[in-house]
């Protein structure tokens, strides 16, 4: 993901309720969100390069996902490991968030820049490898894109607010897909500075990205509540049009 907003405990409703974007080139492989064929307990898209997700929920209410940190003046090594393979460990594996934090924090360096999401029925976790260490989440309204959790990009601001509205108004899972389909463009003055160059900030501001080279693949939305999780993702063609939606319900293992 690129871009992920989400409520942690501020709905009487919903545990958590997230949006979140995919931003990646259109010519690398990817599965569409569904149960894994090997793991039928785990939902989620698939990069079918290294066989990660970038957003996944499991039957035992496990969630993870992870956004790149933008470092372009930064040299990324081909060797390193593929950052989709840390939401698929956790998804897969039977650690608690805290605990799994306290495994990966150590092996961060081995990675590309990450902020990785992590929770379960009790807890939600943020960590980064170019933070300051991992972080148990309080209830609040967050927002990342690719910089740290709550930086205050363009694009973390507004997405934040729009998912304020959609608390106010009733969580839905097409209310937020709607707001993560925001193309707007903002002024150079409200852009960051990540070493990409003018032109490539302007590209990537936007909530959901429009390009034929690297855009915004998919849009997800997860609504998690005691007992069960909803679960949708929409598809994007290289042009901006959709392509595709899916949608998921399930009752949570006892």
């Amino acid at each position: 993901m690129c871009l992920i907003l989400f409520a942690w405990r501020m709905h009487p409703q919903f545990e958590l309720v997230l949006a979140a974007n995919r931003d990646e080139f259109h010519a690398r492989a990817s599965a569409i969100a569904g149960f894994w064929e090997e793991r039928p307990d785990l939902l989620g898209g698939r990069d079918l390069e290294s066989m990660g997700t970038w957003l996944g929920v499991t039957r035992a209410g496990r969630i993870a996902a992870v956004t790149n940190v933008r470092e372009g003046n930064g040299v990324a090594s081909a060797a390193a490991p593929s950052r989709g393979q840390l939401t698929s460990e956790f998804l897969c594996g039977d650690r608690s968030p805290a605990s799994y934090a306290a495994r990966t924090e150590p092996l961060g360096n081995q990675y590309r820049g990450f902020n990785l999401l992590i929770g379960d029925r009790d807890e939600l976790w943020w960590m980064s490898n170019r933070g300051n260490g991992a972080r148990r989440l309080d209830p609040g309204i967050y927002g990342v894109a690719n910089e740290l959790l709550d930086t205050p990009w363009p694009k973390v601001t507004i997405g934040k607010r729009a998912l304020e509205r959609a608390l106010r108004q009733g969580p839905s899972l097409d209310r937020l897909l709607l707001l993560l389909d925001d193309t707007r463009a903002f002024g150079d003055d409200a852009l960051p500075d990540t070493g990409v160059g003018l032109e490539r900030e302007r590209l990537l501001a936007p909530l959901r990205i429009v390009s034929p080279q690297y855009g915004t693949r998919c849009s997800s939305a997860v609504l998690v509540q005691a007992d069960r999780i909803q679960f949708a993702e929409r598809s994007y063609a290289a042009e901006g049009s959709e392509s595709g939606s899916v949608y998921y319900e399930f009752t949570l293992a006892a």
